[in-house]
């Protein structure tokens, strides 16, 4: 039976994608004069994907990775009010109002009456536990973990740190190659609830997600329906 139900944070129990999309259309614009947007965004890609192995996932490195792509493609020529105006999305971002995802709070509430619930997310410790402080949904969990990668080494780690069997422990979030693929291939379970939009950096083909075994669920508050007919 399960008994642990681990949780991913962004754009499972918050949006957060949004935010990153609505600063990338406002780099863009500022940008445009230098560049194509089109051009802008692909070149901002390839450098944040080439940069999480040296600043990790979350806002402060989608921020230097921002600044480098505008040095790159302007040669040099950005303006220090451009990179200054760049550090201030960066600061915007950081704090924005964190708003908790439709059935969010509801299941969240009633699971941790009768389960160990605990949140493993990516990103920065700092940004994490200021949005789940300002999400309102701290006190619902019993233990909080930020990784710099979720694959099947960490999730092992974390299971033998809180001396979880496998096959107790369940973990609901958006992503298929974060949340869903490692933990399966631990031998857990695992509900993939998706998001609006996909991180490029996300994707996973259809086959290899039909070598797995999982739930797909269209909204979080189906959870308690599912954990009632297990």
């Amino acid at each position: 039976m399960i008994k642990t139900i681990a949780f991913d944070a962004d754009d499972t129990l918050w949006h957060n994608e949004r935010i990153f999309l609505s600063t990338k259309e406002k780099y863009k614009k500022l940008l445009s004069k230098y560049h194509d947007k089109n051009w802008i965004e692909e070149r901002l890609d390839k450098t944040e994907m080439r940069n999480i192995k040296h600043f990790g996932y979350g806002v402060k490195g989608f921020t230097l990775s921002m600044i480098e792509t505008a040095i790159e493609l302007t040669e040099g020529r950005v303006k220090g009010e451009e990179i200054n105006e760049i550090i201030a999305y960066s600061k915007e971002m950081l704090s924005s109002p964190i708003e908790v995802l439709e059935g969010v709070e509801e299941t969240i509430k009633e699971v941790s009456e009768n389960y160990h619930i605990m949140v493993i997310t990516k990103g920065d410790l700092f940004d994490q536990e200021a949005k789940l402080a300002r999400s309102g949904l701290g006190d619902y969990f019993d233990d909080f973990e930020v990784v710099s990668e979720k694959n099947k080494l960490v999730y092992k780690k974390i299971l033998s740190k809180y001396e979880i069997e496998p096959n107790s422990f369940l973990m609901i979030g958006n992503s298929l190659k974060s949340d869903i693929l490692p933990v399966v291939d631990n031998g857990a379970h695992a509900i993939h609830i998706p998001y609006e939009t996909e991180w490029f950096h996300e994707m996973v083909t259809d086959e290899e997600a039909k070598k797995r075994e999982f739930i797909s669920l269209r909204k979080m508050n189906l959870v308690i329906d599912w954990l009632e007919n297990l």
